[in-house]
């Protein structure tokens, strides 16, 4: 867990520099240093282009890591409050909720990515990755609630008259944040993982603008000239991912 926490932070603020610093622009092209191979000044080298490797790994760190933040707090709310619906009420509710969640588990992502880009816009990609993990959270908030709806002090709130809303998100959801936090920690590897697919399948993030799923659908060409060119950007998106999922599985291990 501890190797997770240091990776996951040194990753974040290679990501949180890149806001206000990166060494050159991402999309800065010199032909003069094609193919330059890692070292002083280009630590990962240069592209096809020219332009700098660790720039572009850093910027596109950004693309990636804020998607799958916004991915896993969007996905995170709608869920929670379906899953602690679902169980709460019971009965004819639940059943519908969870039969959507099982419809939604069910149905493969990339066919939902291609029908949701298609239908509206390559920035849709984020709605598809939110309606993909919008059930497992469903699930966890759905699993938590039934364990606390009967305890003593939920039967003391309805007592007194206390509303569902009330019950729900006061009495019962600050219960939940442990197995919630822990479920949004290994959803960022899985949302990161996802982002990192679809845009190497030229459905995330378009260009200009770098992602390491564009980088390294773009390199995929230049392995044997400029394997930097996709080793930067893959083992970024593996170490970013294990990191997150080190992280989330040690806090998990921890609540059992």
């Amino acid at each position: 867990m501890k190797a997770g926490i240091i990776l996951a932070a040194l990753i974040v603020m290679l990501t949180l520099i890149s806001l206000f610093w990166i060494p050159y622009g991402y999309n800065q092209m010199d032909s003069s240093n094609r193919f330059s191979p890692p070292g002083f000044p280009h630590l990962m080298g240069t592209d096809n282009f020219g332009r700098d490797v660790f720039s572009r790994i850093m910027a596109g760190g950004k693309y990636t890591l804020l998607t799958a933040l916004i991915t896993v707090a969007l996905s995170a709310a709608i869920g929670s409050a379906l899953g602690m619906l679902a169980g709460f009420t019971g009965g004819i509710a639940d059943e519908i909720i969870m039969r959507i969640m099982d419809a939604l588990a069910a149905f493969p992502g990339i066919l939902l990515a291609l029908i949701t880009v298609s239908l509206l816009n390559s920035n849709a990609l984020v709605i598809a990755l939110v309606i993909l993990f919008i059930p497992s959270f469903t699930r966890v908030m759905r699993s938590g609630t039934l364990q606390y709806r009967n305890r003593d002090f939920i039967l003391a709130a309805r007592i007194i008259g206390a509303s569902r809303p009330r019950i729900l998100f006061i009495h019962i959801l600050p219960n939940l944040l442990p197995p919630l936090i822990s479920a949004m920690i290994l959803g960022l590897s899985n949302a990161i993982l996802a982002e990192s697919t679809m845009s190497y399948l030229g459905l995330g993030i378009q260009p200009p603008a770098p992602s390491w799923g564009r980088m390294l659908s773009e390199s995929q060409g230049m392995l044997f000239n400029a394997p930097w060119c996709a080793l930067a950007p893959g083992i970024m998106i593996m170490l970013t991912v294990l990191s997150f999922h080190y992280l989330g599985e040690g806090l998990r291990r921890r609540q059992s």
